[in-house]
């Protein structure tokens, strides 16, 4: 059988497991629960398919289970697989998403189209699987960049964990913590580095893809850059919420780049005074 198929037929399995837990549990943290573990599945089986003898393959299966035992760590220890470990954007939007818009929401979106996305940012995989041919200097390439992202998001995350615990620790201690969000380290040069060292992960892996083919004309990128969509849409969404709270942000905001890594923009104020 196609190892296309064979993960066709994983998508359509998770697809309703995640639904009908959705539905039983009353949790829309599902598909978060399985993020960083189904591609791992999905892109072993095209390795597997090539009798694990296409290096090129090998690494790609290799450095992306790297990338799911790091990000499954992590979603580990905030909690995310404990019982009402939901994310809390999902109740946001269930509180302004009611009744069987709700319903529709969770079946198209959260459990569809997020289960169909992890398909798609793996299918460069299915290229090389495809135009297997030798690992060359690009390949070596193409894994320290991808390795070099991957501890990037690994700092971002731990910088974001240390900062949560010294915060929660204050409050614990009834102080007023002096920071109330993120602006130093990695963040100090993105609102948002972890995100773009996530993205950036995946357009490495498409790029795999592309070196197999021997050309960056391949459909598969449609999963990197529905990938980046799906991040713009959840950074817009999650910085409305976090101005809500900390109406500062604002300022953090004038002068920090969103997701890309950038220098820090001086605040308007200072820029025009002489």
């Amino acid at each position: 059988m196609s190892p296309v198929i064979v993960c066709l037929l994983i998508l359509a399995a998770i697809c309703v497991v995640t639904w009908v837990l959705s539905l039983i549990t009353n949790e829309y943290s599902w598909v978060d629960r399985i993020w960083s573990l189904v591609p791992v599945a999905y892109v072993w089986v095209y390795a597997g398919a090539a009798g694990l003898a296409d290096v090129r393959l090998d690494v790609m299966a290799a450095l992306i289970t790297l990338w799911g035992a790091r990000l499954t760590f992590n979603f580990a220890r905030k909690g995310g697989y404990a019982p009402g470990g939901e994310d809390y954007r999902w109740a946001l939007l269930r509180s302004r998403i009611k009744g069987w818009q709700w319903f529709l929401f969770n079946l198209f979106f959260i459990v569809i189209y997020q289960n169909i996305l992890l398909f798609l940012i793996t299918l460069p995989a299915w290229t090389a699987f495809q135009h297997q041919s030798p690992f060359t200097v690009l390949d070596v390439v193409a894994t320290i960049v991808f390795l070099a992202f991957l501890i990037g998001e690994t700092i971002a995350d731990q910088q974001q964990w240390d900062f949560h615990r010294w915060k929660a620790a204050e409050i614990a201690e009834g102080r007023q913590p002096s920071q109330r969000f993120l602006d130093s380290g990695l963040f100090r040069f993105s609102r948002h580095p972890n995100f773009f060292f996530e993205q950036a992960q995946w357009w490495v892996v498409f790029f795999f893809g592309t070196i197999a083919a021997a050309s960056v004309l391949q459909w598969t990128v449609i999963g990197a850059v529905l990938l980046t969509v799906l991040f713009i849409g959840s950074t817009i969404f999650t910085e409305s919420i976090t101005r809500t709270r900390y109406p500062e942000y604002a300022d953090y905001q004038a002068t920090t780049s969103p997701i890309v890594p950038w220098f820090p923009r001086r605040p308007a104020r200072e820029a025009t005074t002489p």
